[in-house]
């Protein structure tokens, strides 16, 4: 997992609320058990004709938002099944940032698991961001997860709050099986010391 510091890129606005995993990923992509090449599939009812040609009101066919690295969604972002497929398609796709008013928890975990940095704003901050956002390619938001900082395009500056686990996490590029790992001196001592104490455990 790559270590998160900073991201500043233009942000794709997506002001629909309720977007559902279904709509992040649809099920004909859930096959496999890849991380790779899912980015394909990000969105795709909403990206693409049923001829595969690219529908040009979806935002992330725009030409100002196609590198897009930070998106502003809607309240609720996250929702309906737990398919972990849909932050592995963001993430390949290239998206490493998504600000919302509010998530659905199994999504929102599952971003800190797979190097996505969610981010809950309130209506008033969401709705600045989605303006700046909606302002194009010249318009970028810098995201600073050490300092827990947005910066907007003319100097604004919102604070957000973040769990420390997680933040540690994500700053050294770690999961939860990479955590336990970092504890790996102190597992074996407490298991040597267990199995000179009780050998018949």
């Amino acid at each position: 997992m790559e270590k998160f510091k900073t991201v500043t890129s233009a942000a794709a606005p997506l002001a629909i609320i309720n977007i559902d995993t279904d709509m992040i990923i649809p099920k004909d992509y859930l096959k496999t058990i890849k991380r790779t090449g899912l980015g394909k599939g990000l969105f795709a009812e909403m990206r693409f004709n049923e001829d595969g040609s690219q529908k040009p009101e979806f935002v992330l066919n725009n030409p100002a938002y196609k590198n897009a690295e930070i998106l502003v969604a809607g309240d609720n972002f996250g929702c309906g099944s737990s398919r972990e497929h849909a932050p592995w398609a963001l993430l390949d796709y290239g998206i490493k940032c998504v600000i919302s008013t509010s998530f659905a928890d199994i999504f929102y975990n599952n971003c800190f698991k797979n190097g996505i940095l969610p981010i809950i704003v309130s209506q008033p901050q969401l709705d600045a961001l989605m303006d700046d956002a909606q302002r194009g390619s010249n318009a970028t938001l810098s995201v600073d997860l050490e300092a827990q900082t947005i910066k907007g395009p003319d100097g604004g500056e919102i604070k957000f709050d973040i769990d420390a686990d997680r933040k540690h996490r994500l700053l050294n590029g770690i999961d939860d099986i990479g955590e336990s790992l970092q504890k790996a001196d102190a597992i074996e001592k407490f298991e040597a010391e267990m199995h000179q104490s009780r050998p018949w455990v």
